[in-house]
């Protein structure tokens, strides 16, 4: 198990878009298993009235779909097959949301690389909460770059 100190030393992401919590299971090279506790008390609930009922609380797919992408992240630099540097998101296809995620469930984010070319992998895997699939993903294609090719001179990654 990893947990969120090594998380957050292997994602150059910072407080709110870190949206891995801890890896449960990771196998390099091929596959693993992450988590990521969804609460009512994160950024963007703060904007809905106190008195939202708690069934309209739905946590935006896009960020399910993001936190996929960064425990897929963390299979990528644990493998260690590609170059340091930045991870670009170059590619999602046959993306499906099949339900809902509310606050108070842990969710089991589930990524496989399928194919390594060059200076990019192919993943694809699924979000579940309690064995039921949440977001299914065909295919994430992240490709990798240094970071004096991605940002300015004096650039920072935040």
């Amino acid at each position: 198990m990893i947990e969120l100190d090594e998380v957050r030393r292997l994602l150059p992401r910072r407080r709110p878009m870190l949206l891995v919590d801890r890896v449960l299971e990771v196998v390099p090279g091929e596959r693993i298993v992450a988590a990521k506790a969804v609460t009512c008390n994160e950024p963007w609930y703060t904007r809905l009235p106190e008195s939202t009922p708690a069934e309209r609380l739905g946590y935006p797919s896009a960020l399910v779909i993001e936190s996929w992408g960064q425990a897929a992240g963390i299979l990528s630099r644990l493998s260690g097959e590609l170059p340091e540097g930045m991870m670009l998101l170059a590619g999602l296809s046959d993306v499906r949301v099949h339900r809902t995620v509310l606050p108070g469930v842990l969710l089991e984010h589930r990524a496989r690389i399928v194919r390594s070319l060059g200076d990019h992998l192919i993943f694809e895997g699924e979000s579940v909460v309690d064995g039921d699939t949440i977001v299914s993903i065909g295919q994430m294609v992240m490709a990798f770059r240094p970071a004096s090719a991605v940002l300015p001179p004096g650039g920072d990654r935040r």
